[in-house]
């Protein structure tokens, strides 16, 4: 019973500190000042964000190629995670009449926890980023900068060195450039984050990164904005990914929606859920405007490897500019192998004679290519980190290929593997799924 009450009241003590901190105005107001490039208006019912004494609403993209194609889409904004070949994406942005979010590498406290306690390392963060910060604050093209991409900021009560390297950072920002507001990542409407942040740091805005979370962020918003009802934008947000909640197989393996599923995704996450008659918000930048492999290399990706687009970015296009592209991609409805889907948890034998069928929704004449692969998948690894080794495909298995029907044969190694489908029209986008499949030794 005495620890209970003692645990009480630490929580009591900890909501009677916050609001009295809360309350003496420890936040950094945002007043538009006519001479910033870049700046956050404080207005009756919420904040705008001002570009050159215009107001400006991010339409943005998580990524820093294809610019051609985000402008033509109706895009107006992308995002980098760290400043590397940054001068070369400004000018590429400037080119394009596009704005950059520009990330800024800083250590993550609870993945090294010896960093902030040495001044050489910590010292030498800053005036990495500072020199950052002053060569390319007068580049037209900079939309303001982000501190760190979903840092574990520590408990704000209890004293760290962190916070006064942290926020040394964010003082320097404003001093040195007032033009450009200072934001973070963090991951998911994190209550505990924003406590933090509001507590002990200088930050313009707070950045979201949320993905599955996004269906009830309206509510978090609603519910907690007794505490903290200050600017925000979503910094990345689109498909579930390869993590908790995710349906997986029995083996462990995430199972994937097709690309045509994923636009439906995207539609609804952005039309329905994004918070966008919320006076607080200023914006987003959809995941993930480029190609990569985390898992597979379609999970995230909007465009394939040449640079072909989903349909997903017809579908932003809509959704910024409403208007439809003029072709859409072909319309998968899915995969089986051997007549059963992912959900089925396929087993095959080594060297098994085996087939895959991708079914669409309609036929379609347009179609010019399908691309299959028989794809090898790590698919574990420690702390359930993504699989971003991108495995070549053991075409060697392939014995036929017509159209939407694979004949192959099983891997003769045992272990999990994907079967890819990757159909291309005469427009030059494409649509993809994959199946996951377990082959077991004879």
């Amino acid at each position: 019973m005495t620890r209970l009450f003692g645990r009480e009241l630490l929580h009591n003590f900890f909501w009677i500190l916050t609001l009295t901190i809360v309350l003496a105005g420890c936040v950094r107001v945002n007043v538009q000042n006519k001479e910033q490039k870049v700046s956050i208006t404080k207005k009756e019912s919420g904040f705008d964000l001002y570009k050159d004494n215009k107001p400006f609403f991010i339409k943005g993209a998580a990524g820093f190629t294809y610019m051609d194609i985000l402008a033509r889409s109706g895009g107006n904004a992308i995002r980098t995670w760290d400043a590397d070949n940054i001068a070369a994406i400004l000018d590429s942005a400037r080119k394009h009449n596009l704005v950059v979010m520009i990330g800024l590498y800083v250590v993550d406290p609870e993945k090294d926890h010896s960093f902030y306690k040495q001044p050489s390392k910590v010292n030498r963060q800053f005036r990495t980023i500072k020199s950052i910060v002053n060569k390319y604050k007068d580049h037209p093209s900079v939309l303001m900068w982000c501190v760190g991409n979903e840092l574990n900021f520590p408990n704000p009560l209890i004293p760290d060195k962190f916070y006064p390297a942290y926020n040394n950072i964010v003082n320097m920002i404003h001093k040195d450039d007032p033009d450009h507001p200072v934001t973070t990542a963090v991951l998911n409407f994190s209550r505990r984050m924003i406590v933090s942040l509001k507590l002990r740091c200088n930050v313009d805005l707070i950045s979201f990164n949320i993905f599955n979370n996004i269906t009830h962020l309206k509510e978090d918003l609603k519910k907690f904005s007794w505490f903290w009802n200050g600017p925000y934008i979503v910094s990345e947000w689109g498909v579930d990914g390869p993590w908790e909640g995710t349906e997986k197989t029995i083996w462990g393996t995430h199972i994937e929606a097709t690309s045509t599923k994923k636009a439906e995704i995207y539609s609804t996450r952005y039309s329905v859920h994004m918070p966008l008659d919320d006076d607080r918000f200023l914006g987003s930048f959809v995941f993930y405007w480029g190609n990569k492999q985390e898992t597979t290399q379609s999970w995230f990706s909007l465009f394939d490897k040449n640079g072909c687009p989903s349909e997903a970015v017809g579908t932003m296009q809509y959704l910024w500019t409403q208007k439809q592209p003029p072709h859409r991609a072909p319309q998968i409805n899915y995969m089986l192998v051997n007549n059963k889907g992912a959900k089925d948890n396929i087993l095959l034998s080594t060297n098994e004679r085996a087939f895959a069928d991708v079914s669409l929704l309609q036929p379609d004449t347009a179609i010019s290519k399908v691309v299959w692969q028989i794809m090898q998948e790590d698919w574990f690894k420690k702390g359930s980190a993504s699989n971003t080794t991108y495995f070549k495909s053991l075409d060697e298995l392939i014995l036929s290929s017509n159209g939407l029907r694979l004949n192959f044969i099983a891997p003769r190694r045992e272990g999990p593997y994907r079967i890819f489908a990757t159909i291309y029209d005469k427009y030059g986008n494409f649509s993809t799924c994959n199946t996951p499949v377990y082959v077991l030794s004879k």
